[in-house]
């Protein structure tokens, strides 16, 4: 299952709502096969990191598009190091 890494930007401040709405996101993400690994809060640029596996980019598009009024974000494909320096060999 292809892996992403999800950097968000929080669009207005959080508040308790918005988190409580968010962790109702995830639970439905699951049932579309999205499979969070990790979430950290950071500082800096963006305010969170989220590292997840998902069977597709529509279920990630999917996510992205249902917190868009709270927060943005910039989703990245990762492929592993192993993987990737067989590309160029």
């Amino acid at each position: 299952m292809p892996r992403y890494i999800q950097l968000v930007k929080f669009r207005k401040k959080p508040t308790k709502e918005m988190i409580k709405q968010n962790l109702e996101f995830l639970e439905r993400e699951k049932k579309m096969g999205v499979q969070i690994k990790e979430i950290y809060w950071t500082l800096g640029r963006y305010d969170v990191v989220v590292i997840l596996d998902a069977p597709n980019e529509k279920a990630v598009m999917q996510g992205a598009l249902a917190r868009a009024e709270n927060m943005s974000s910039e989703t990245m494909i990762a492929v592993p190091a192993e993987e990737a320096r067989k590309l160029v060999e």
